[in-house]
């Protein structure tokens, strides 16, 4: 492996170990280094969201998942096959977007020299950027060992892969064996031919544990709260099904507000719904009300609608924003002077949904 610059096989590489938002938020990088580099990225991730998230996207190349980085390397099967996928691909341009080394010891294994590295802790986030403008701004950035990138993309790249300069955010695609899975399942589960709204209010600090009222947990916002919610939506459009989404162990906290708000066409989806799925429908939602979560992030990537509750979590940086341009409405409280969900009055809830710029069927 020569010293003096990335091997010419090689891609560009982004190495991001993230949650299921985080990971939505950083296909504003993979699109415009593979718009520079007139190619795919390959992407070194973790967590199970991530390769069914990514796999297929415009931009994407290769994507390698590891369970866990903290497990002693000898002990992981998981790392040592990404060592050696590294090895085998090349040292290469690389981008490494995690706030932690946890990732960087499988570089080293693989004998990725630090002058391939570009560390995002190296260019930290500015005044009031948001997460994808950090992104972007980081993939115009060149490792200090030097890479020529093609002066412009091949025709074929640049319409797969469109930067997100063009429009801002977070960008996915639904493939056409998504709409096809989707509209079988969708049959399947006998689910009306109407449209729809869609509800996220779990995450997973709402089920850890099942604790979901400890004060650690800055995502709960109540089950009464949400059954006035889905109350009103029922009063304003009594023709639209709600869907009600999540992962499994969502699917008992979901029927406990279906149970609370009392009404008809209601559809608890969170036992059965892979993240293929997810973006699918929500691709097709008319509209969505959720916490600050993954799904949120993933609906204004595909152009979703919604309004969006959030906790503590910063509304600058982590502020939901699709490429699409979709209407997002943010939400925020305080009790006792301090950032709280719960803070967030049913009132603001549902003003915010009447104003949202709704999908038309």
């Amino acid at each position: 492996m020569s010293s003096a610059g990335p091997t010419r096989s090689a891609r560009p590489l982004v190495v991001r170990c993230g949650a299921f938002g985080d990971m939505v938020l950083v296909t504003a990088l993979i699109h415009d280094l593979s718009a520079r580099f007139g190619g795919p990225v390959d992407v070194l991730t973790s967590g199970p969201w991530s390769e069914p998230l990514l796999r297929g996207q415009p931009g994407v190349g290769d994507v390698v998942t590891v369970r866990s980085r903290k497990t002693p390397y000898w002990l992981s099967r998981d790392q040592q096959r990404a060592v050696r996928w590294l090895r085998s691909r090349g040292a290469g341009p690389t981008w490494c977007c995690d706030g932690n080394e946890a990732a960087r010891p499988m570089l080293s294994r693989a004998g990725v020299p630090e002058q391939f590295i570009v560390d995002s802790r190296d260019h930290p986030l500015l005044t009031g950027e948001h997460a994808t403008e950090q992104w972007r701004r980081l993939a115009q950035i060149l490792p200090a060992a030097g890479v020529s990138p093609p002066v412009s993309p091949s025709p074929e790249s640049a319409r797969s892969a469109p930067s997100s300069l063009e429009r801002g955010g977070a960008s996915l695609e639904v493939s056409a064996s998504q709409v096809a899975d989707l509209d079988t399942w969708w049959r399947v589960r006998q689910l009306p031919d109407a449209p729809f709204v869609a509800i996220q209010v779990g995450n997973k600090r709402t089920m850890r544990r099942g604790l979901r009222r400890l004060a650690e947990n800055t995502k709960y916002w109540p089950n009464e709260r949400w059954a006035a919610v889905l109350r009103h939506i029922r009063e304003r459009l009594p023709a639209h099904a709600i869907v009600m989404l999540g992962t499994g162990p969502e699917f008992e906290l979901n029927q406990e507000i279906v149970a609370l708000a009392a009404i008809d066409g209601i559809y608890n989806v969170a036992d059965d719904l892979p993240v293929p799925r997810l973006t699918a429908l929500l691709s097709r939602a008319l509209g969505l009300i959720t916490v600050d979560s993954g799904p949120a992030h993933a609906a204004a990537a595909v152009g979703c609608p919604l309004v969006v509750l959030f906790g503590k979590a910063s509304t600058t940086l982590y502020r939901p924003w699709g490429r699409a341009g979709a209407d997002v409405k943010v939400l925020t409280g305080r009790v006792n002077g301090e950032a709280n969900m719960l803070g967030i009055t049913i009132e603001e809830v549902v003003a915010a949904w009447d104003a949202l710029a709704l999908r038309v069927r």
